[in-house]
């Protein structure tokens, strides 16, 4: 898809640094950008994609005033934002070098500090995939009302950068908004290796192991599917922590009128998070200066599902089932029309898992119908 005039110079930016990345297919990105490689290589041979100031990086005369009012300025802008991050935008921005600790003096002089919640701040412990696109982390932020409906924020986030893949304003949590969704992001983007999600619907199934329909396209895919434990929000814990920012950074602060209008501000607030925003837990590097775009690219169709020699396939019927050696067993309804492998336990006798493509589905017990 060309770029959207009202986003072109974020897209433009984005499109350079992912082509900037070592080792990233330039005609691949042009493709998924929907411009020519002539176009991609005239915005990676400029250098002017952003403003930048060309003050030294030292300024004996600056005033005390002067200092304080371009901190509050940077907050201004970012009323969520604290000492740290401001102290490193205003480096990197401006060439105006001041300590995090002089930037959080200036606000709490300014009385932008509430000091409960400085005082609630803490650390947590963390766990990152060494790679981009090892691991996506997906959820629905919490639905919250518009003037006209509700609107249901789908989010993509990838474990090892923090770059925000997806922000989508949707009107429901159904697999025929989300997997087009994600398809784009996909051909964006390219495939990651896993995606992690919760348990609810559409990728969820109240039968423990089966799966959905969104999942049987994603396995399809080549993208492996995984679930947090129930109850047990942290498993997606840098996703869960995204929803924190952008409630702190901009849904607590506005009100839309329907679902374009919070798109809208979705887009600008995604490449405010993705390309200028000081991430902490990066070392007050941006999530963008993190990511590459995957190598494995969205396939234009879906390759035919194929098991090795040795498995023995059945096909899922009525209710989700197949019949194996006088017995049904329940594999779920997503699979319904699908061929399913099923391969020898190799520790317990009488026992098979069932497999789709690569994922495992269960394991069943012989002496146990369902």
């Amino acid at each position: 898809m060309p770029w959207s005039q009202d986003t072109v110079k974020d897209q433009r930016e984005e499109f350079v640094r992912l082509a900037r990345q070592p080792g990233a297919n330039i005609s691949e990105l042009c493709r998924r950008s929907g411009i020519s490689r002539k176009t991609g290589y005239k915005w990676l041979s400029r250098d002017d994609l952003e403003d930048r100031s060309r003050r030294p990086h030292t300024s004996p005369t600056r005033t005390p005033e002067q200092l304080q009012a371009q901190v509050l300025a940077v907050r201004a802008e970012c009323s969520a934002w604290g000492g740290r991050k401001i102290a490193k935008v205003l480096a990197r921005d401006h060439g105006v070098h001041v300590a995090a600790s002089t930037a959080n003096w200036v606000l709490r002089r300014n009385g932008l500090i509430d000091p409960a919640a400085s005082q609630a701040a803490t650390a947590w412990q963390r766990f990152e995939h060494e790679t981009p696109n090892a691991l996506w982390q997906m959820d629905f932020k919490g639905h919250f009302a518009t003037d006209t409906e509700r609107c249901h924020p789908l989010t993509v986030l990838d474990d090892h950068s923090r770059f925000n893949i997806v922000l989508q304003a949707l009107s429901n949590e159904r697999l025929e908004s989300v997997q087009p969704v994600l398809q784009r992001a996909f051909e964006r983007y390219g495939l990651p290796e896993r995606i992690n999600a919760d348990n609810g619907p559409p990728w969820g199934s109240p039968t423990r192991g089966a799966l959905t329909e969104l999942g049987v396209w994603l396995i399809r895919l080549g993208v492996r599917l995984s679930h947090s434990r129930p109850m047990h929000p942290q498993t997606n814990g840098k996703d869960e922590r995204f929803h924190r920012t952008l409630k702190a950074e901009l849904l607590a602060s506005r009100h839309f009128k329907d679902l374009d209008d919070a798109q809208h501000h979705f887009i600008q607030w995604r490449h405010l998070y993705n390309a200028k925003r000081p991430h902490q837990a990066l070392g007050m590097d941006t999530p963008a200066s993190r990511y590459a775009a995957s190598p494995r690219s969205m396939p234009s169709s879906l390759r035919p599902v194929e098991y090795g020699d040795g498995a023995i396939v059945r096909r899922v019927g009525y209710g989700g089932r197949i019949a194996f050696k006088g017995n049904t067993y329940r594999v779920g309804r997503g699979l319904i029309g699908q061929p399913v492998a099923l391969r020898p336990h190799l520790d317990l006798d009488g026992s098979f898992d069932v497999f789709f493509c690569h994922q495992k589905v269960r394991m069943i017990d012989l002496c146990q119908a369902d």
